[in-house]
């Protein structure tokens, strides 16, 4: 193209095609940076101190409602180890209370709904390093063709469709696994202390066939 040589016949083949993919190319790894430090345009954070520091430079408590809202409800995952031990004495085996218990990493996401730009904060469990037996892993999505299929039913058979969603669905199960993380930012007061996961948090790998459980025997 510098050379104004683009319509010369060894060139002419293949340099649009070459700029469309270069195009296209580009526009994948633009629309990848902004999925992952923004949403709609609004500034999505990867912590919590994060979410705060962006409301205050926005003037706003988006996200610090948002925060509030989920580790009301998710602080009932959680207890302080009651005999004050820290991290480095659990993971030295001077706790006699968390002897097989195993350490992960907890962390906070943060997200921007489609449909009012509200904002959401899921707290989650790294429940991959955790050694959670084969039969307690469970997958309980359904798939979206299930969906479509009982809708086409429904609509044939003129018949209404009733739905419900359970809040924080996994939270209501006990947790199966032996397992503890180093409170941050999440659990106020009890902040750096070793904090025992009591319910099925997301993100574990035992969490879908605890819930799947609890709700079987709940109906």
């Amino acid at each position: 193209m510098a050379n104004l040589i683009v319509d010369e016949l060894p060139f002419k083949w293949w340099v649009a095609l070459t700029l469309k993919k270069r195009n296209r190319v580009s526009a994948k790894v633009k629309s990848k940076y902004w999925r992952t430090t923004h949403k709609f345009g609004i500034r999505v954070p990867k912590s919590i101190d994060e979410g705060y520091r962006t409301d205050d430079e926005n003037g706003n408590s988006y996200w610090a409602n948002a925060l509030k809202k989920e580790i009301s409800k998710v602080s009932v995952a959680w207890e302080a180890y009651d005999r004050g031990a820290t991290r480095v004495e659990v993971c030295a085996g001077k706790a006699p209370g968390l002897i097989g218990f195993q350490e992960i990493g907890c962390h906070m996401i943060f997200d921007v709904k489609m449909s009012d730009l509200s904002r959401k904060c899921r707290f989650v469990a790294g429940g991959h390093p955790a050694e959670a037996p084969a039969s307690l892993t469970y997958s309980s999505v359904v798939s979206r063709d299930s969906v479509r299929i009982a809708f086409l039913i429904a609509a044939l058979n003129d018949l209404d469709v009733q739905a419900c969603d359970v809040t924080n669905a996994y939270l209501n199960a006990p947790c199966c696994e032996k397992i503890w993380f180093e409170g941050g930012a999440e659990c106020g007061e009890d902040r750096g202390k070793v904090m025992i996961i009591k319910r099925a948090l997301y993100g574990l790998r035992s969490s879908g066939a605890a819930w799947r459980n609890m709700l079987a025997q709940t109906i």
